[in-house]
């Protein structure tokens, strides 16, 4: 049982490393993780008084 729990916490810290990887590597592969820059505007009532 613990042979397995020791794998799945390996695999863990290697996935953690692939993700890490994967955001710093991953603009030069052409994945773009910038959010969209357009600009939203929503009129608001209030109802104050």
């Amino acid at each position: 049982m613990w042979r397995v729990i020791k794998w799945l916490f390996y695999l863990v810290i290697l996935l953690f490393i692939a993700l890490v990887a994967y955001a710093y590597i991953g603009p030069f592969f052409g994945a773009d993780f910038s959010p969209p820059a357009d600009e939203i505007r929503i009129p608001v009532e209030l109802d104050a008084q």
